[in-house]
């Protein structure tokens, strides 16, 4: 065999496992991009074309009319502006907490702080539905059901936040930390002028999960709200759910647009923040 073969055949075998891997790829793209398809496609469709076997994938009559029909049937002028508050409050907020939290973990000294870390690993066990009725209980009793005080006081506290926080911190160069101390900065002015600014993708990133978890959040403003003008918006697409047993499936994809929308354009401008927050990694303890 000749110098020239013996080359060729490792780069054969390499351009075919590069184009196998491309394959791989656009098939699993396909595969996670195919749900959104369907939705948007679903949402300008007359109800027969939703029920058509086999599935029409490219609609040749389009039903504008469904997102005007899904707009009247429920009021999301209120419940945009509900998800909106709860959303943007609640999650800086929880962003704070959590940062605070992380900051202590990672560089106070107090009492029983490894126990206390513990248990809060412990608690990332605990499922969330667990605390349901703790929570309501609570707040019922502080007489905060239907208000938003009882849609974001509970959700606070982020135990998934500040652990990713904290790992992250514990990575950051001690040197810059100790040099700050020694030209007087407290802890808050260490925090907010060399630990935020060194943290910042990771905290982007975790905004932005807890953003997208808040928006989503559907379980806790259903137990917590019973009147319509403080439903959030994904309780809002139960309006237009016939109990009759007719349901306009096309109106119901478009307002599930007008739920999913806000958050794909959010994560497309702030993906680039989360792949280098969640990259950076840390495995410090």
């Amino acid at each position: 065999m000749s110098t020239g073969e013996a080359v060729a055949a490792p780069r054969g075998s390499e351009t075919l496992a590069r184009f196998g891997k491309y394959a791989l790829l656009v098939i699993v793209a396909c595969v996670s991009i195919l749900p959104i398809y369907w939705l948007l496609s679903s949402s300008v469709k007359p109800a027969d074309g939703i029920y058509q076997f086999p599935p029409d994938w490219i609609p040749m009559r389009l039903r504008w009319s469904n997102y005007a029909e899904a707009w009247r049937s429920a009021p999301f002028g209120n419940l945009y502006f509900n998800s909106v508050l709860v959303t943007v409050v609640g999650t800086f907020a929880q962003i704070t907490v959590a940062v605070l939290s992380a900051y202590a973990f990672s560089f106070l000294r107090f009492p029983a702080k490894r126990l206390l870390f513990l248990l809060l690993l412990g608690a990332m066990m605990v499922p969330g539905h667990v605390v349901l009725l703790p929570n309501y209980m609570t707040i019922a009793q502080l007489g905060w059901v239907n208000t938003y005080a009882g849609l974001i006081v509970p959700g606070l506290g982020s135990v998934f936040a500040t652990f990713l926080l904290r790992q992250h911190m514990l990575t950051l160069d001690r040197a810059v930390l100790d040099a700050a101390e020694v030209d007087g900065a407290g802890h808050l002015r260490i925090l907010w002028n060399v630990v935020l600014p060194m943290s910042r993708p990771m905290i982007v990133t975790v905004l932005i999960i807890a953003l997208v978890d808040k928006w989503n959040d559907f379980i806790w403003p259903l137990i917590t709200t019973s009147a319509a003008t403080m439903r959030t918006l994904p309780v809002g697409l139960l309006m237009l759910k016939s109990d009759e047993g007719y349901t306009n499936w096309g109106a119901v994809m478009a307002a599930t647009v007008f739920v999913v929308l806000p958050v794909l354009v959010v994560f497309f401008f702030a993906q680039r923040h989360i792949i280098a927050g969640l990259t950076q990694g840390a495995t410090k303890g």
